[in-house]
């Protein structure tokens, strides 16, 4: 199997790293010292690099050019991205 390295591989990365410093460091609500939430964000994070993990290899079964692999990845990205900015 050839490895390749993909867009989101470095977001999946990033999840990863996210959760371990939030499960480490806490996170809080702003304003209000009373909820800690750490574990819970954390265990949220994890979840996110496991979908992301998953989508990575669905999408390298059905496009084996690196080329449109990383057109289409980072195309979902951007989209996901844009769809969060609208929703919030």
């Amino acid at each position: 199997m050839k490895f390749r390295i993909t867009p989101l591989n470095f977001a999946s990365a990033c999840f990863i790293v996210l959760a371990i410093y939030i499960w480490i460091n806490g996170a809080g609500v702003a304003g209000s010292k009373t909820i800690h939430l750490g574990t819970a964000m954390a265990l949220i994070f994890l979840l996110f690099a496991f979908v992301v993990a998953f989508l990575d290899m669905m999408l390298r079964n059905f496009f084996p050019e690196t080329k449109k692999l990383w057109l289409i990845e980072l195309s979902f990205i951007t989209l996901a991205a844009v769809i969060f900015l609208i929703v919030k």
